[in-house]
């Protein structure tokens, strides 16, 4: 069996780059209300949500750990195309368009037999899938099957919440509790993609998208051992 453990990173567009009546959707709750330090503080906050949509936002960096090889690959958009190792963690990267890092994915899928995530059913995998389909690339499997059958996914947010039952953390969080090394960085977060993004900071994403998943196969191995039945 062919295991991955994958994550993604996205960086959403400006609001200007809509049409206008998909700024009007958007900001239909902040055209809403009279005060302009409300209005104002709402369009901000729809602003930063448009990296979340693949109709607003592009693929910057995807992550990749084969849990029986023990090796990790990031591809992260870049041209021309350039590779590279980190000497620390031994993860390869490699730059590509953001096309040719969705046409590589998914032929690394067509040979996976079982994906990891981390909220992946309700992110990572559904963005994948339309934003391919946006770019005329054919995903070469459906991840998003039957929700309590683990055989080819395995989300850890619904391993760890018992499929909502429970409260949901952050990866920070989970990591901090089960005493795995945190991706997260005062410098380098979820949140702040697009800044590192529109700053060029591309490879610093790349970096952080590597540390994802490193820490993300190191909760499943917890997963794994003392959870999964």
């Amino acid at each position: 069996m062919r295991q991955i453990v994958f994550d993604i990173e996205t960086s959403g567009c400006k609001l200007n780059d809509l049409s206008e009546s998909q700024q009007e959707y958007l900001l239909r709750d902040a055209s809403k209300e009279t005060d302009e330090t409300v209005r104002q503080a709402k369009t901000d906050e729809a602003e930063r949500w448009l990296s979340l949509y693949p109709f607003t936002a592009k693929v910057v960096a995807i992550g990749m750990y084969d849990v029986q090889k023990e090796k990790a690959y990031v591809y992260y958009e870049n041209e021309p195309e350039e590779e590279w190792t980190s000497e620390e963690k031994h993860i390869k990267y490699k730059g590509l368009s953001e096309v040719e890092m969705l046409k590589s994915f998914w032929r690394i899928m067509e040979q996976t037999d079982q994906v990891i995530t981390f909220n992946g059913r309700n992110f990572d995998i559904p963005f994948m899938m339309m934003r391919s389909a946006m770019l005329e690339v054919r995903p070469s499997k459906n991840f998003m099957g039957y929700r309590y059958d683990t055989k080819s996914h395995i989300d850890l947010l619904e391993q760890f919440t018992f499929y909502a039952a429970t409260r949901k953390f952050n990866l920070d969080f989970y990591c901090h509790a089960f005493g795995v090394k945190t991706p997260k960085s005062k410098e380098v977060s979820g949140m702040e993609v697009k800044n590192l993004y529109e700053a060029g900071r591309i490879k610093d994403i790349a970096i952080y998208c590597g540390n994802d998943i490193i820490a993300t196969n190191e909760l499943f191995r917890i997963w794994n051992k003392f959870l999964k039945f």
